[in-house]
């Protein structure tokens, strides 16, 4: 019962029926047509039930990435992934670790088993690998790193993440959350891969819900050892991802080319929404995922509460990050065109 549910961002307003909805990290262009087109075709056969080892897509899966596809579990986002390794390697009197701004999940999970949730302190918004393995003990079970990071949209390099599972005992299972690696063109980045490659204690988890827009669908998955993909399909209930998510999740990966167009799209947004926040006094955080993080002064008439009731009069819905420990910040999604344009257009109004 210390449990807090989960509050998902908010998707409509009373009595409004045309809100922007930029509280969620959705995908602004949303799914592939041939991943829709994939789902619809499913539905002559609901009756079935799905292929319990998702086979097929792990397979596309394990070829996209150059991966192991026998190293690769699916669940229903990865959120049930996260869920999954906390139920199997944590309980009570152990402890989860992750950095204080990470995402609320982990939190969530630890408390679901019993374990003690550790919240080690970031630097500039940013995981901070001496920080984390200075709050490793030897009750530390599992240590969860969003990278990049929701909210703030800061990053590790590969380096930092390195010297991170170089600092751990050998009985911790590092995950590396990798829900916006695609979003990532930075040269010193790597979700995860080639570390779990070296490693019987890493993880690396992914999503379907961010550039692939599956958000609906559920569909996530995870990449690690023998070892732990092993106690993975023992703990995971049989039939936990849809037959038409899998179709659609297969369907999507085939379409690289709506991949390229929604990563060029979250790139121009980012670049314009730095430039033309600085010319209103808005400081737009650096990001690399499809959101960005907006701190505002924290004075009564220009704070981030008030610009959160600006924007939601104008059917504007914003993310309120109070709950991440940052109360000067909204965190907004990458939205259409004609979305962003509205933001800025009320974000100015708001600071004139």
């Amino acid at each position: 019962m210390g449990i807090s549910p989960y509050v998902a961002g908010r998707s409509s307003l009373a009595g409004q029926q045309n809100v922007i909805r930029l509280a969620s990290n959705e995908s602004a262009l949303g799914p592939s047509p041939r991943a829709t087109a994939a789902y619809e075709a499913h539905g002559a056969s609901l009756h079935r039930y799905p292929d319990g080892g998702a086979a097929d897509l792990r397979a596309a899966l394990g070829a996209l990435n150059g991966i192991d596809a026998e190293h690769i579990v699916c669940g229903s986002g990865s959120d049930e992934i996260i869920q999954l390794l906390t139920k199997a390697y944590a309980g009570p009197g152990d402890e989860v670790l992750y950095s204080r701004h990470g995402f609320l999940v982990y939190e969530l999970a630890a408390r679901a088993v019993g374990a003690a949730p550790v919240a080690a302190p970031e630097t500039d918004l940013c995981a901070d690998v001496d920080a984390l393995l200075a709050h490793v003990t030897e009750k530390t079970r599992l240590l969860f790193l969003a990278n990049p990071n929701n909210p703030t949209g800061s990053y590790l390099s590969a380096e930092e993440l390195r010297r991170l599972w170089n600092g751990l005992p050998e009985n911790i299972v590092l995950v590396i959350d990798a829900a916006y690696a695609e979003f990532v063109g930075a040269a010193d980045y790597d979700a995860g891969a080639d570390l779990v490659g070296r490693a019987e204690n890493v993880v690396m988890t992914r999503t379907f819900s961010k550039i692939y827009g599956l958000a609906s669908l559920r569909l996530g998955w995870c990449y690690a050892s023998a070892a732990v993909i092993d106690v993975m399909n023992r703990v995971r209930g049989p039939f936990n991802v849809t037959g038409p998510a899998l179709a659609a999740g297969l369907a999507a990966l085939e379409d690289q080319e709506h991949v390229d167009k929604a990563r060029r799209h979250n790139d121009k947004w980012l670049q314009r929404l730095d430039a033309e926040l600085k010319n209103i006094g808005i400081t737009a955080l650096p990001s690399v995922g499809n959101f960005v993080l907006l701190r505002f002064a924290e004075d009564g008439g220009r704070d981030s509460k008030a610009a959160d009731a600006f924007l939601t009069g104008r059917g504007i819905l914003a993310r309120n990050v109070d709950n991440y420990h940052l109360p000067d910040c909204l965190r907004v999604t990458i939205g259409k065109d004609a979305e962003m344009d509205a933001l800025l257009a009320a974000l100015t109004e708001f600071m004139a």
